[in-house]
């Protein structure tokens, strides 16, 4: 299977794409996976648990500086339930840090939402390709409120960029 994980465009089917406009901060990889029947939000849960314990100890660092300014203790990336039965999920609950906006088998859109930024993730699940290989995309678009959003997204904008291949590789291994 190839690894290769790519920086792409936001896909203009995604129900992420509608956020575009006005954005702040998008970004968006794509990578072929090799679970081809796990739905979408399958994969958003294997991608959140396999992340490196160092990107997980880092938010616990974020978290504790952040309350100094008022925001809100996101916890770990990691903690999410891969017990709990996937159609169990409904609009509106929490996802790990995110809330569900909406759930396919072929895509989920998940936000966060602060007063100082929203943050939107979209895990889209492409169709098989003549191969029969699927690939995903993973896209995150955010907009900022103010002044301290665009601060908060100085230093976070590179990291995400530079975390996000990781996490996708984790994905691919974690089968």
């Amino acid at each position: 299977m190839n690894q290769l994980i790519n920086a792409c465009a936001v896909p203009a089917n995604s129900q992420i794409h509608p956020q575009l406009p006005g954005a702040d901060f998008v970004d968006a990889h794509r990578a072929a996976v090799g679970n081809i029947e796990r739905s979408a939000l399958g994969h958003f849960l294997t991608l959140m648990s396999s992340m490196p314990r160092w990107i997980d100890n880092l938010m616990v660092l974020r978290n504790r500086l952040v309350r100094l300014c008022g925001l809100k203790d996101l916890g770990r990336l990691s903690r999410v339930d891969l017990q709990r039965d996937e159609a169990s999920y409904q609009v509106n609950e929490r996802v790990g840090i995110f809330t569900l906006i909406s759930n396919s088998p072929d895509e989920v859109l998940l936000v966060d939402r602060d007063k100082h930024l929203d943050v939107y993730i979209s895990l889209l699940r492409l169709p098989l390709n003549a191969d029969n290989r699927r690939e995903i995309v993973v896209s995150t678009v955010v907009h900022t409120h103010n002044r301290l959003g665009r601060l908060y997204m100085l230093p976070v904008a590179p990291f995400h960029r530079f975390i996000a291949p990781i996490a996708l590789k984790r994905l691919i291994r974690a089968r």
